[in-house]
């Protein structure tokens, strides 16, 4: 059996590692577009939303424009949890883990 001890000290680890990286994906960026650059959207590795731009030369049709920015949100959002995975995927690399426990 493994020393209880060690294995606490390497679950504390793990956390102040999570914690970190929690941090750290709030803070960091993807960006989106859509439509060749006409809405461009940035979200946080967190999927949080920060900004929506829309270029003016695309306010003339308004059913293409909220399509635009449907697609555009969700690539970004897909980005975002690409980023996070990778991430995540990078932190508990050796730990002997099965693939997808922690994400």
């Amino acid at each position: 059996m493994k020393d209880p001890l060690k294995m606490m000290r390497q679950v504390q680890q793990m956390q102040d590692r999570m914690g970190k990286l929690q941090k750290e994906l709030e803070t960091e960026t993807v960006e989106a577009t859509a439509g060749g650059g006409a809405v461009k959207v940035v979200a946080t590795g967190a999927q949080k939303l920060v900004s929506v731009r829309i270029d003016p030369d695309a306010l003339g049709d308004v059913e293409m424009l909220q399509d635009l920015v449907v697609v555009a949100v969700n690539e970004a959002m897909e980005r975002s949890k690409q980023m996070a995975a990778e991430k995540m995927q990078a932190l508990t690399a050796g730990l002997g883990l099965p693939p997808g426990l922690l994400g």
